[in-house]
C-alpha cells in the first residue's frame, strides 16, 4: 500500500480509541480514589483538587499551541511524543511519594502530553481513513470516551479497594505502551498552510487560562495574590481577543481564527460546552469527597455510587447519538440542561438527610441523563457549520475550550467547599453553647485544618479523649459544615445550567447544523 494513501486499518481505530480511553478514565481514578491518595501521600484534599485541576488547566492552556506544534514538527510526532509524556505522568503516579511530584509529573508533564496528542489524533483520524472508515474510526473514540466515563468510578473503586490506587495509574502506562507499539500503522499526515508562529498569542492564551484557574486555586490554598492572578488572567483573555482580531485585519496568522465564531452555531456550542463542563467538574470534585469523607465510603463503593451518574450518563449519549436527526439538536441540549437543573433543584435539599449513597441514585440519573443528551449533541452541533479543511483549527478551540471549563469547575468548586467548610467552621465554633469558650478558637482551626481530610470515623478516633458532649457537639459541627460545603459547590452546577437552559431557548431560533460544503463558515 502507498504511504500516502489512508490505512483504513480497524486495529488501527482501536489503537486511537484507546488513547482516548486513558486520557478520559485518568481524572475518574484520581477523583474517586482522593480518600486513599490523600491518605498515601500525607496530603490535603485541596492539594489533590488542586493536582486534578491543573492537569486539565495545563491540556486546556497548551492544546492550540500543541496543535500548532503537530503542525509545524508532524502530526505522528506530535501523536507519539504526548502518549511518552503522558505515560510519564501516569507512572510517577506509580512510584510517586509526594504531592509536589504528583503535579510536576502527572499534572504539568501528563497535561502537556495530553495538549499534544489529543488535537494530533483528530488529524490522524481524518488523515488515515476515509468515507465510511473515518465515521466510524471517529464514533469509535467517541465510544471509547464514553465507555471510560462510564466504568472510570467503578474501576478506580475497585482497584483502590483491593489493590492500591496506583494500581490504575500502571495500567494506564501498560495501555500506552500497547498503543505506542502499535504507532507504526500510523500514516502522518502532512500541514500544508502557514508555518508562522503566533508567539504572543500563544503566550496570552496560556496566561488568560492559566491566570483564572490558578487564581482560584491559590484563594482555594489561602494564598496571595488571588487578585493579581484573576485581574491577569481576565486581562490576558481581554488582550488575545484583541490581539486576534487586529492580526486577522493585517492579513497575518493567528493562533486561531476568531472568523470561526462568526457563526451562531459555532458560538452557541462553545458556550453550551464550557458551561457542560464547568457543571460536570463541580460534581466529578464535590461527589467522590462527599461519599468518601462525609459518608465514609472507601473507594469501591463511592465508584457504585457514583454509577448511576456514569452509567446513565453513558447509556444516554448512545441512545441520543443513535436517534440523532429525529429531534431538533438544540431541543436535546435544552432538554439535557433541564434535566440536570432539576436533579440539582432534588439532591441539594436531599443531601443532610442521606445517610447512603443509593438515597442520592434517583437525581444522579436524572443529571446522567443530562450530561448524557448534552455530549452526544455539543461536539457535532458546534462544529457543523465548520468547512471541511478548518474542522481540525474549530475542534482545537473546542477541545481547548472545553478542557478549560472542566479545570475551571474543579478548580472552583473544589474553592467553594473549601471555603465554605472553613467559614462554616468557625461560624459554628463561635455559636456553639457546648464548646468551652477558650476552646472555640482551636477547635474551629483543627476542624479547617485536619478534618477536611478525614471521615467521620477518623475524627472520632482524634476525638477519643474527650469528653461526650464534646465530641458529639464537634461531629455535628463537622456534619453540618460538610452538609453545607457539598450544598455550595452543588449550586454552582446548578447555576451553570440554568445559564446553558436559557441559552438553548436562544439556540432553538436559529436553524438547524447541516453539515456545510468546503467553502462555508468563516472563509
Amino acid at each position: 500500500m502507498a504511504e500516502d494513501q489512508p490505512t483504513s486499518s480497524p486495529r488501527l481505530a482501536i489503537l486511537l480509541a484507546m488513547a482516548m480511553f486513558v486520557f478520559v478514565i485518568d481524572t475518574s481514578l484520581m477523583n474517586v480514589s482522593i480518600s486513599a491518595v490523600v491518605d498515601d501521600l500525607d496530603t490535603t484534599v485541596s492539594g489533590v483538587q488542586a493536582a486534578v485541576a491543573i492537569e486539565a488547566l495545563v491540556s486546556a492552556a497548551f492544546i492550540l499551541i500543541g496543535s500548532k506544534l503537530g503542525d509545524l514538527f508532524g502530526r505522528k510526532r506530535a501523536y507519539i511524543a504526548g502518549m511518552v509524556l503522558y505515560a510519564c505522568g501516569a507512572a510517577a503516579m506509580v512510584v510517586g511519594q509526594g504531592l509536589a511530584a504528583i503535579i510536576v509529573f502527572w499534572a504539568v508533564i501528563g497535561g502537556l502530553g495530553a495538549s499534544l496528542y489529543l488535537p494530533a489524533m483528530q488529524s490522524l483520524i481524518h488523515g488515515n481513513f476515509e468515507g465510511k472508515a473515518e465515521a466510524k474510526a471517529y464514533a469509535l473514540v467517541g465510544a471509547s470516551a464514553a465507555i471510560a466515563a462510564a466504568i472510570g468510578p467503578l474501576i478506580g473503586g475497585f482497584l483502590t479497594t483491593l489493590l492500591s490506587w496506583r494500581v490504575g495509574f500502571l495500567l494506564e502506562v501498560l495501555i500506552i505502551a500497547v498503543v505506542l507499539l502499535g504507532s507504526g500503522m500510523i500514516r502522518d499526515v502532512p500541514y500544508t498552510g502557514d508555518r508562522s508562529v503566533d508567539a504572543v498569542g500563544a503566550v496570552l492564551s496560556v496566561l488568560g487560562m492559566g491566570g483564572l484557574v490558578l487564581g482560584v486555586l491559590v484563594w482555594q490554598e489561602g494564598g496571595e495574590s488571588v487578585a493579581a492572578l484573576l485581574a491577569i488572567g481576565i486581562a490576558a483573555l481581554a488582550g488575545l481577543v484583541y490581539w486576534l482580531r487586529s492580526r486577522k485585519r493585517a492579513g497575518k496568522v493567528t493562533l486561531l481564527d476568531v472568523t470561526l465564531f462568526s457563526s451562531p452555531l459555532f458560538r452557541f456550542g462553545i458556550l453550551q460546552g464550557v458551561l457542560q463542563q464547568v457543571a460536570l467538574g463541580g460534581m466529578l470534585i464535590a461527589m467522590p469527597i462527599y461519599l468518601q469523607l462525609v459518608l465514609g465510603y472507601n473507594a469501591l463503593e463511592a465508584g457504585v455510587s457514583l454509577a448511576p451518574l456514569s452509567l446513565t450518563m453513558f447509556v444516554v449519549a448512545l441512545i441520543a447519538g443513535k436517534t440523532a436527526g429525529r429531534a431538533r439538536p438544540a431541543g436535546l441540549i435544552r432538554a439535557g440542561f433541564l434535566l440536570v437543573a432539576v436533579s440539582m433543584v432534588i439532591l441539594i435539599p436531599l443531601v443532610p438527610s442521606a445517610d447512603t449513597g443509593w438515597s442520592l441514585a434517583p437525581p444522579l440519573v436524572l443529571s446522567g441523563a443530562g450530561f448524557g443528551l448534552l455530549v452526544s449533541q455539543l461536539n457535532n452541533y458546534t462544529l457543523s457549520p465548520v468547512s471541511e479543511e478548518r474542522v481540525g483549527e474549530a475542534a482545537g478551540v473546542n477541545s481547548a475550550t472545553g478542557s478549560f471549563g472542566l479545570s475551571f469547575g474543579l478548580a472552583f468548586a473544589g474553592a467553594i467547599m473549601l471555603a465554605t467548610l472553613s467559614i462554616s467552621f468557625t461560624n459554628m465554633s463561635d455559636s456553639s453553647d457546648v464548646l468551652p469558650a477558650d476552646d472555640k478558637e482551636r477547635v474551629a482551626q483543627v476542624l479547617e485544618d485536619d478534618a477536611q481530610v478525614m471521615s467521620d470515623a477518623q475524627l472520632e478516633e482524634l476525638l477519643a479523649e474527650q469528653p461526650a458532649e464534646i465530641q458529639d457537639e464537634i461531629l455535628r459541627i463537622n456534619t453540618d459544615a460538610r452538609h453545607l460545603a457539598l450544598q455550595v459547590a452543588l449550586v454552582i452546577t446548578l447555576v451553570m445550567s440554568l445559564v446553558g437552559l436559557l441559552a438553548a431557548f436562544r439556540m432553538m431560533r436559529l436553524p438547524d447544523p447541516k453539515r456545510p460544503d468546503a467553502g462555508a463558515v468563516a472563509s
